[in-house]
């Protein structure tokens, strides 16, 4: 079984976690429907992107150096970094 290729596309800066809705700062691209993997030193899961927004307004997708706030399943943490599985 061979890995899959994964790049580090941003950090978690911040996560609200009434709402479950993660400050990310992207080094990369990221569109919804992309599959994301958020590792830090108590986080390791993956999920589907599923929601995006910038500035509370919903986006399909955002560029590299924006920050964007993505709901997530599971609890992030700040500087955990995520990675846009290929």
């Amino acid at each position: 079984m061979t890995e899959e290729a994964i790049i580090e596309i941003g950090q978690v800066t911040h996560f609200f976690s009434k709402i479950s809705v993660a400050t990310v700062e992207l080094m990369l691209p990221l569109s919804v429907g992309d599959r994301i993997l958020i590792k830090g030193p108590l986080t390791d899961f993956e999920q589907i992107v599923d929601s995006m927004q910038i500035d509370r307004e919903e986006i399909k997708r955002a560029e590299g150096g924006q920050n964007v706030g993505l709901k997530l399943m599971q609890i992030a943490r700040q500087k955990d970094v995520v990675y846009k599985k290929l």
